[in-house]
């Protein structure tokens, strides 16, 4: 393996964020513990921080204050190309030109087998826009810097109703949710967890003082907003009788959408909610079972209409 070659293999293996001995790479790479040490010195005069680790002598790349060349496979770098491509459509504000810039970039270091794949897939396919609210990056970094120092956050939010009131939390996880972002966190004021539409809040400075982590909510971040979504302040709201057990509606419904509670082995219950009745009888047949439903009058007389355009279409 000549010298190049062996570079590039012992900065695959640092890549790895891990600990590296000197036995250990000099084993992986096939030479002696002296020349894993002066390749290392070679990476270092490359602008690779590769620190020399105490206690368990070895080897780890650090962060640099500088952006040294990347190392990536072919995989890898046909994912950050697809990945930079399809931020174009993402509904963070700004994020488009700055992820063509680094598309182009990438692209001119590609080689050309690579580069043809990457090309041939963007002509294949289109990227329509997204539709939903526009999320200010700052807003997002502000929360993550927020979260990662453990500093509660405060900001001003207004509800689903127009309602403004002042929070004050301790950000838990952000996620991002189809076409909109939303912080799940642990609410100083109301001792308890909420979830919070990005878009809805503008934060204040400085942050607040440090907190505790706590577990997530109900043991699963995901499995909590998506409960939070199927029962929130939605306009209409209903729970309506399925015809078919709890365990096979459960892959019918999508998250969010709604909860799904057990009567019997026949039969279930499910809880959500719309913001209009047009909304909810759509979202109701859309699971593909049998139903019955009583209540609210809205939701039944939605129904009712949505059969009888059915019947005049066919």
């Amino acid at each position: 393996m000549g010298t190049s070659a062996r570079l590039l293999k012992l900065l695959s293996l640092l890549q790895t964020h891990r600990h590296w001995s000197g036995a250990e790479l000099a084993e992986r790479l096939g030479v002696t513990p002296r020349t894993v040490r002066r390749d290392v010195d070679r990476l270092r005069e490359l602008g690779y921080p590769v620190n020399a680790t105490k206690g368990s002598p070895g080897y780890r790349l650090g962060a640099g204050a500088a952006l040294p060349p990347l190392l990536l496979d072919d995989d890898e770098a046909v994912a950050v190309a697809i990945g930079l491509r399809t931020a174009t459509a993402s509904s963070v504000a700004g994020i488009e030109e700055t992820s063509l810039r680094a598309l182009g970039k990438l692209e001119q270091v590609l080689p050309s087998r690579l580069r043809h794949r990457v090309t041939t897939l963007q002509q294949a396919t289109v990227r329509a826009a997204a539709n939903g609210p526009r999320i200010d990056p700052d807003v997002l970094l502000t929360i993550s810097e927020a979260k990662g120092r453990r500093e509660r956050l405060r900001f001003d939010y207004t509800s689903h109703h127009g309602t403004e009131t002042v929070r004050d939390v301790e950000p838990h996880t952000l996620v991002n949710w189809g076409r909109h972002w939303y912080l799940v966190a642990w609410d100083t004021g109301r001792d308890n967890w909420r979830t919070f539409r990005v878009d809805r809040l503008r934060t204040r400075t400085p942050t607040g003082p440090r907190f505790a982590p706590r577990d997530p909510p109900d043991g699963d971040v995901t499995a909590y907003l998506s409960r939070q979504l199927s029962t929130g302040p939605w306009s209409v709201r209903a729970s309506v009788t399925l015809h078919q057990p709890a365990e096979r509606v459960a892959d019918l419904v999508w998250p969010g959408m709604g909860a799904v509670e057990p009567v019997d082995d026949r039969t279930c219950l499910l809880h959500l909610g719309a913001e209009s009745p047009a909304a909810l009888a759509w979202m109701v047949t859309s699971v593909g079972v049998d139903f019955a439903v009583t209540e609210p009058p809205e939701l039944v007389a939605a129904i009712r209409d949505l059969g009888e355009r059915c019947r005049r279409a066919t």
